[in-house]
């Protein structure tokens, strides 16, 4: 789903619980693209022009809305670990101007992991791809334990430029590991492209955080259903501007998951992709 399919989906919840945008409402939406630098400068800009609600989209742009106020409420969507982040205090008591929805959910890991095992039957060294993100430590954590106890040593390397994300290549096919994870994401498109044509180069399956890998080359990701999130975010905001207090509204989790799949690629790779994952896939590119 594009970007216009995230607001459409929260604009049509909108309207179902009995806000319609240009009549009872207007949704101003503001994108950063790749330019997390300019999300101070797009946050005042809304503020300044009265909104009674922030959404925000990803952990850079809520950061940039809780630094920027303490006050109005921010409805988030798609954070990784917002507790270790700062933005709340709690998942089930948020405690300050933020609520909404996490990426936080050690099951998304297992079932990543799992289809993993699947593509390479006797999986043990696998090499996990990740960025200096906030909020990482958690995540890497939940990664270590849940490979351990598969049974599988995990490698982590960490990439935060270009130089050091071709080390972690070279790195990774020098202690022979196995199947590759990429942690971190969307990223940029640069970056995107540059990690797709390295997992290439290193004939090597790998799964992604984020539906964008597969679609632009890519093998496979199981990722939170984005239209649903944004689509749950609408009914955040229906409660908070029906009076209802961010502080003590639970956060919550993603409910729906899709797994894609890149049948060029695996063919490239020279992969043949099980009937089980198949059967389970929500979208396949051939």
């Amino acid at each position: 789903m594009t970007r216009r399919g995230f607001l459409d989906a929260f604009r049509d919840n909108l309207s179902t619980l009995g806000w319609t945008d240009g009549s009872n409402i207007a949704v101003l939406d503001r994108w950063a693209e790749d330019r997390t630098d300019q999300l101070p400068a797009i946050v005042k800009e809304l503020i300044d022009s009265g909104v009674t609600v922030l959404v925000t989209a990803g952990t850079p742009a809520t950061l940039a809305a809780k630094r920027a106020t303490m006050t109005i409420p921010i409805v988030m969507v798609g954070v990784d670990d917002p507790v270790s982040l700062g933005v709340v205090e709690s998942l089930g008591q948020p405690g300050g101007n933020a609520t909404g929805l996490s990426l936080t959910s050690s099951e998304v890991i297992t079932e990543r992991l799992g289809l993993l095992r699947e593509l390479v039957p006797g999986l043990h060294r696998l090499a996990v791809i990740v960025r200096d993100d906030p909020g990482l430590d958690q995540k890497l954590q939940d990664i270590r334990s849940d490979a351990q106890r598969k049974g599988i040593e995990a490698l982590m390397l960490e990439a935060t430029t270009a130089k050091a994300l071709d080390l972690a290549f070279a790195r990774l096919r020098a202690d022979r590991c196995q199947a590759i994870y990429v942690a971190s994401g969307p990223l940029g498109p640069v970056k995107r492209a540059r990690i797709i044509a390295l997992t290439a180069a290193s004939r090597l399956p790998a799964i992604y955080s984020f539906r964008i890998f597969p679609i632009e080359g890519g093998l496979m990701s199981f990722a939170a259903d984005y239209g649903d999130l944004f689509r749950r975010a609408a009914g955040f905001v229906d409660r908070i501007l029906k009076g209802a207090n961010p502080a003590a509204m639970p956060m919550e989790s993603p409910r729906k998951f899709n797994l894609t799949l890149n049948l060029k690629t695996a063919e490239a790779l020279g992969l043949t992709i099980p009937q089980t994952i198949l059967a389970a896939a929500d979208e396949v590119i051939e």
